[in-house]
């Protein structure tokens, strides 16, 4: 039996309703926080698990930030890489690494543009990622715990690379996505954050906005000349604190 033609209106003003809540609370409310977790297999002879996170923009959400770590301790990584950008304001790294050290995992680390002009304290970084097992890498290498990879942190525009260890796996660490096509040499792997996706993502197509030294890497895997680049979509948000169609992610590589 039809429906009366008022109580088809009134269906079609709480579809509409739903859809348009669903629409502003989805984007600031849930998707910021909605982690995702991406699992990618890089190469063949894979030897090493590693778990990959970016930007963490940590302004006072304890419990989100303790979710990540909760999760990256849960997927059990040979080491994690972290690819910048802790905090905006030098006033919350205290507290991002007080949560971070619940990491049970070597943490190797890069520092992002927002770690530089907020005046960051490096040495308390450092100390950190040397507490953890792992590096603050700020143009420079170590090995992991095995020895079986070496892994390069760089941070200028100019890339000046140690030298490659070409026995070994080499993974290259960078902020800036676009720095993978300045790097000379041949990497299993480079890692990089920065572009948080866009944020904001229109489905099927590409993001809105992205910041510089982007360029087309914006996110996911791409085939570059220093070899594979993985772009990760980061963990916090900058400016706005708004995703959609653009999940935080945690990265599980096997490598």
């Amino acid at each position: 039996m039809a429906l009366p033609k008022l109580r088809r209106r009134q269906l079609l003003h709480l579809s509409l309703g739903t859809a348009l809540g669903w629409c502003l609370l989805e984007p600031w409310v849930l998707e910021p926080y909605w982690l995702r977790i991406k699992k990618l297999r890089v190469g063949k002879a894979i030897s090493h698990r590693i778990v990959h996170i970016s930007d963490i923009h940590h302004k006072g959400n304890r419990r989100y930030l303790k979710k990540v770590v909760g999760i990256v301790n849960a997927l059990s990584p040979d080491f994690v890489c972290f690819t910048g950008d802790w905090v905006e304001e030098a006033t919350h790294l205290r507290e991002a690494l007080e949560i971070m050290s619940a990491i049970r995992h070597p943490v190797y680390s890069v520092p992002g543009n927002h770690d530089y002009s907020s005046g960051a304290a490096f040495e308390a970084i450092a100390q950190f990622c040397q507490s953890t097992g792992g590096a603050w890498l700020v143009d420079q290498d170590t090995l992991s715990r095995d020895g079986q990879i070496q892994i390069i942190g760089a941070t200028g525009s100019q890339l000046q690379l140690p030298p490659l260890k070409q026995s070994l796996k080499r993974l290259l660490l960078v902020h800036y996505p676009l720095f993978a096509e300045r790097a000379k040499g041949n990497f299993d792997l480079v890692l990089a954050g920065h572009s948080h996706g866009g944020q904001v993502r229109v489905p099927f197509w590409r993001a809105l906005v992205l910041p510089y030294d982007v360029g087309p890497y914006d996110l996911g895997l791409f085939q570059t000349k220093a070899g594979p680049l993985y772009v990760n979509p980061g963990i916090g948000t900058f400016y706005l604190p708004i995703r959609a169609w653009c999940r935080p992610e945690i990265t599980v590589i096997e490598l």
